[in-house]
């Protein structure tokens, strides 16, 4: 991670430094936070956020589900992401919004404990590499299990849920993998550690239920609808491991992610990135890009000061 120069913590911009929190913060010991991943693009308007707006009504959301009273408003969050994207002028960047139960009491109950929000950005490039991206990436079914939709409450982008997915890829990547996908207990394809998984099969795409305790993506979400709009059929449905062992074509999306290929499961040949999977990561690289008018809307402007030269 490249340090940049300001955090947005609790309503006021500090150093990068200096943004610190108590070790017996709740968020800490039990996991008890929510977060969001957001990408800033440079586009030829000028820096815009994709779809910030929904990224932090999501952001909202997961609060509710894990009874987080959020101290900042839907809007004052969208402003701070802006501000700092601003402050730390980065035409292209990674944006971190979360928020987390605070230094009050360690009891596993939250109550007693303060809300804190945070705001941080970065320059990230490619989540699976440019490798990856352009010549698609390895996988591997984990041995654990994605987590129950009644378990913990899989629509919230909790911190605490991750620990699932950490185990996950670090197991795949132990043995030689770029990632993992986990499976439902029923045995159904789930997601990949912190992606969203989509299979092509004679000319139609099939991805999974959120019934199989996947986070609703919005990347998902957006090349869906991008699909939907350039012809394809997208049905979601329940797939199992076959499914991906003879899958024409297998891709993962996420914010970070983008729209990475998958080109072999458990050592099983797809092949590199089909015609499908190409147009999709082009038509989804192009709109968060700004090019035409049709999802205009997801793009939200940000204002990047022009930097003083370097005196000599």
């Amino acid at each position: 991670m490249r340090e940049t120069e300001k955090i947005w913590m609790n309503g006021e911009l500090v150093d990068w430094a200096d943004a610190k929190i108590h070790v017996g913060a709740h968020g800490l010991h039990y996991g008890t936070g929510v977060f969001e991943g957001i990408r800033c693009y440079e586009t030829q308007k000028g820096s815009a956020v994709f779809r910030l707006t929904d990224h932090v009504k999501r952001l909202e959301a997961s609060a509710r589900l894990l009874y987080m009273d959020l101290p900042y408003t839907v809007q004052e969050i969208r402003d701070a992401c802006l501000e700092v994207i601003g402050v730390n002028g980065l035409p292209e960047c990674y944006i971190r919004p979360f928020a987390f139960y605070g230094y009050g009491e360690l009891g596993v109950s939250t109550a007693g404990n303060p809300v804190e929000v945070v705001v941080m950005s970065w320059p990230w490039g490619a989540y699976l590499g440019d490798e990856g991206m352009k010549n698609g990436i390895r996988c591997k079914i984990s041995s654990w299990k994605r987590v129950g939709a009644n378990t913990i409450p899989h629509a919230a982008k909790a911190t605490g849920i991750y620990l699932n997915s950490m185990l996950a890829v670090m197991e795949a990547n132990r043995a030689g993998y770029d990632e993992a996908i986990l499976l439902t207990d029923d045995g159904f394809v789930a997601d990949g550690s912190g992606e969203n998984v989509f299979v092509v099969k004679d000319g139609k795409i099939a991805t999974p239920p959120l019934s199989t305790s996947i986070l609703p993506g919005i990347t998902r979400d957006s090349l869906i609808q991008i699909a939907q709009d350039l012809g394809y059929t997208v049905e979601e449905k329940n797939l199992i491991r076959t499914d991906l062992y003879l899958a024409d074509e297998i891709f993962m999306t996420g914010t970070a992610a983008e729209v990475t290929p998958i080109r072999s499961v458990d050592d099983q040949e797809v092949g590199p990135p089909g015609e499908i999977t190409r147009k999709l990561q082009e038509a989804y690289l192009d709109t968060v890009r700004g090019g035409g008018e049709r999802w205009s809307h997801w793009l939200e402007y940000v204002s990047i000061p022009a930097r003083e030269p370097a005196q000599a």
